[in-house]
């Protein structure tokens, strides 16, 4: 199993972004050095705790600091964009990393984004579709492009200069595109089942139930059968909520005191998601009523603490749950006590998955 980073993040909002900002670059610098695989950022506009507003950005000043690590949008969320940017964009990222970039694609989840960009009452699922499409339209042909759809018209017939290379989008350093991967946040998504089909592999949020995240494994195979493909668990990404420390009394006290990184995250969300209607992802059963859901309890049931023994046990049970996967993702936390948030990100690399690993090792040889 291969360990990863992702990061929305969300930090305090009283915070300086200047420091926020400082703070998960250094996460992002200290997961190449610690030899993690992949990092993934988000991209929100409108949140003052949800503090990057462009994944791409972020990325592109991570990579002549990185030597390793792939770089991920988490996610480039289409419905707020105009595709023909998003397609020079990222082939200027993908360029810029030599390859080391992952294509993450959302429609988007922030409802205040999609409000400030008009969007709010669009069905952006379709308007996700049409940029993706449109996006990779534009890497595979020849321009003048004259793309035509519900949202986005794109075309450089009438300006186009063959000689001059005017009316030209570039295509990205890999070809014929980036990988491709979603974010997998429903129960049963469907989502995952046509991404599936179309070659692309998902992300399981770290803020989903277990039973929820188990969920979406068949809907992937699915999706690899209907599109031919080999459903293959090391392409599986799934992220969760860590926090490592040497004592147990420590991890339990940082991983889940009020007010603490790990609370106020999870209050952030659950908060949000409530608001919107989506309280379901917290729940253990699709029938338990909003009013059983408290931060403490999904605080307990979603953050994986403790030292590195714990983690471990954790860590091997919740494999076992929801089954084979390929990497697991670390999700970025405010760093309330830094030098604490960079042990548990040193123990994680450097102790527990080496652990993890050997078990998982153990376990294939005795099958």
């Amino acid at each position: 199993m291969d360990l990863g980073f992702f990061t929305m993040p969300i930090h305090p909002p009283a915070r300086s972004l200047t420091e926020t900002l400082k703070e998960d670059r250094e996460a992002a610098l200290l997961a190449d050095e610690l030899g993690f695989t992949e990092a993934f950022f988000g991209e929100h506009i409108t949140d003052a705790a949800e503090n990057i507003a462009s994944g791409l950005i972020f990325i592109a000043s991570l990579i002549n600091e990185t030597s390793r690590i792939k770089l991920g949008s988490g996610t480039v969320n289409l419905a707020n964009h105009h595709p023909a940017m998003v397609a020079a964009e990222v082939a200027l990222i993908d360029h810029m990393a030599e390859g080391r970039f992952i294509f993450g694609i959302s429609p988007g989840g922030l409802q205040s984004d999609a409000e400030a960009f008009g969007n709010l009452d669009n069905d952006r699922t379709a308007m996700f579709l049409e940029a993706i499409n449109h996006i990779l339209e534009i890497w595979s042909s020849d321009p003048p492009y004259d793309l035509k759809g519900e949202f986005w018209n794109i075309s450089t017939k009438k300006t186009y200069m063959a000689d001059l290379a005017q009316g030209v989008i570039a295509k990205p350093y890999q070809q014929p595109h980036p990988p491709i991967v979603v974010t997998a946040v429903a129960p049963f998504s469907k989502g995952v089942t046509a991404a599936a089909e179309r070659g692309w592999d998902p992300i399981s949020a770290n803020f989903l139930q277990p039973q929820w995240v188990k969920s979406h494994w068949p809907k992937y195979a699915e999706g690899c059968e209907n599109g031919d493909r080999i459903a293959d668990p090391k392409n599986w990404r799934v992220a969760k909520s860590i926090f490592v420390a040497d004592d147990q009394s420590t991890a339990e006290k940082y991983g889940t005191e009020p007010g603490g990184a790990y609370h106020t995250y999870f209050y952030s969300l659950f908060k949000k998601l409530l608001f919107h209607g989506r309280a379901n992802l917290f729940k253990t059963s699709p029938d338990q009523p909003d009013e059983e859901l408290n931060v403490e309890t999904i605080v307990d049931q979603l953050v994986i603490r403790g030292d590195v023994n714990s983690v471990v046990d954790q860590l091997l049970a919740f494999r076992e749950e929801i089954g084979d996967f390929g990497t697991l993702l670390y999700a970025g936390h405010d760093w309330a006590d830094r030098e604490l948030g960079r042990r548990s990100m040193e123990l994680m690399a450097t102790e527990v998955m080496p652990r993890v690993n050997d078990a998982l090792g153990s376990e294939s040889a005795g099958a």
